[in-house]
Order: C-alpha cells, then structure tokens, then sequence
C-alpha cells in the first residue's frame, strides 16, 4: 500500500491541490464563511481524478500486479491525507486569528473548536457521496463532482444558517474560544466520528461498485 500512496503523490496528485492547501489562510479573513476553505479542499480532489481520467490513471493501474479493491483504498487513503492536511494548514491561522483585534464573524461560525467538527462532517459527506458516484463510473466524474457539491452546499448553507437562527448554536457554539469549551469539543469529537464513519461507508461501497464494474 505504500506504493499506491507513492504512485498517487508522484502521478495523481494535482498542481491545484498544493495551491488549495494555502487557502488555509482564508480564516483570518473577517466576516467570512469558512466553510468554503474546506470547500476547495473538495475541489482539488475532484481536479485530481478529473486529471487521473484524462490520463487514463484508472486503465494505468489496473496493468499492475495488484487487487481493484487496493485501487479505491489507495485513493481513499490519498483523499483522506489530503484532506487532513488540509485541516492542520487550518489551525495554526485560526489560532493567529484570535491574536488580532478581528471583529466577530457576522456571515456565519467563528473558526474555533466547534467549525472544525463540523467541517469534518461535511468533507465525510463529500467522500460518501462523491467516490460512491464516482466508482460507479469513473467517466462521469463532472457529475459525481457537482452531485457532491450540491450535497455540501446546502449542508455549508444549513451549518451557516444555524448560528443565526437557533440560539444554542448562536449563543454558544459560535462564540471563540475558550468559551463553552466543553460543548465545542463535543461537536469536534462527533465530527471526528461522523468523518471517520461515513468515510469508511465510503470506502466500502466504492469497492462494491469498482469491483463490480466492467472495465
């Protein structure tokens, strides 16, 4: 498997994907929704095996001398590394962010404890919806693309909304740390949970679908 990881850094990896991972930035930008950081993330993947079809990346790696199964697991585990690297790029600015005299965030949550359980949410429902699609069909990973989007869209617009409109998440969990840091966590571990679950719901029904396909 470390070979598949070292082909998916050398061959799949897009130029895009590198640039996203400095839009990390983005959350010392005042009144913003930084759920679009996390949005770009999704981007880059979807550039990534937008790039592996013209390429013939899928045709590629099935010549070698391995299972399909080790296919979708060494994207997967490309994806997910990505993607966490994505968020530990995001820390670091927002923990600069409370060393300013930033104003507090009037588009949607502030970037603390509780905003990144509940991108994690979001970036396992984009795994879950995206690569299910995307294994059914390789070709049509334009659709597969904007299927997701549409999914992590009205989710973005749902978490967004909420800090407006229900007061527990208005008057606690889109407040900046240290505050209410006992509920803060309890939304990061569940965010970790949901990621890792509906990821690895993911995982194993693009395996079904990639093993099934005719190819």
């Amino acid at each position: 498997m470390k070979n598949m990881l070292y082909k998916e850094i050398k061959l799949v990896t897009h130029p895009t994907t590198l640039i996203f991972l400095s839009l990390s930035a983005m959350m010392l930008i005042p009144n913003y929704p930084y759920y679009v950081t996390f949005f770009y993330s999704a981007l880059g993947i979807f550039f990534m095996c937008l790039n592996g079809r013209e390429n013939h990346d899928i045709f590629y790696t099935m010549t070698l001398p391995i299972r399909k199964k080790d296919i979708v697991k060494g994207r997967f585990l490309f994806v997910i590394a990505v993607e966490l690297v994505q968020l530990l790029a995001a820390i670091p600015f927002a923990l600069i962010r409370r060393t300013f005299t930033i104003p507090d965030n009037e588009v949607g949550i502030e970037a603390n404890i509780a905003f990144f359980g509940l991108s994690l949410i979001m970036l396992g429902l984009f795994n879950l919806v995206f690569f299910t699609r995307y294994y059914k069909d390789p070709n049509k990973v334009g659709f597969s693309f904007a299927l997701s989007s549409i999914i992590i869209a009205v989710y973005m617009i749902l978490a967004e909304t909420s800090v407006h409109v229900i007061p527990f998440m208005r008057d606690c969990i889109d407040t900046k740390d240290p505050q209410f840091l006992f509920p803060k966590l309890i939304f990061l571990t569940a965010g970790i949970i949901i990621y890792i679950c509906t990821t690895y719901l993911g995982y194993r029904k693009s395996i079904k679908l990639f093993v099934a396909l005719d190819l």
